[in-house]
């Protein structure tokens, strides 16, 4: 199953590309760097640790299954 690349910040909507550099918690809620330095990576709706969202290859493009 593949991550949900959301596409904007959840606190301040800010827009996230695929391919921008995003934190996520295990639920897969998704913050800009800014916020999540604001928030020391901590996810504000489940309590859980944000880490680096990794990034997909541009070749493979959104609908691509592993």
């Amino acid at each position: 199953m593949a991550l949900e690349m959301r596409e904007i910040c959840e606190r301040c909507e800010v827009s996230l590309t695929a391919q921008a550099a995003a934190f996520i918690c295990s639920f897969e809620c998704t913050f800009c760097p800014d916020c999540t330095e604001a928030m020391s990576a901590d996810c504000p709706n489940c309590g859980g640790e944000l880490v680096v969202r990794p990034r997909r290859a541009a070749d493979r493009g959104e609908a691509a299954a592993p």
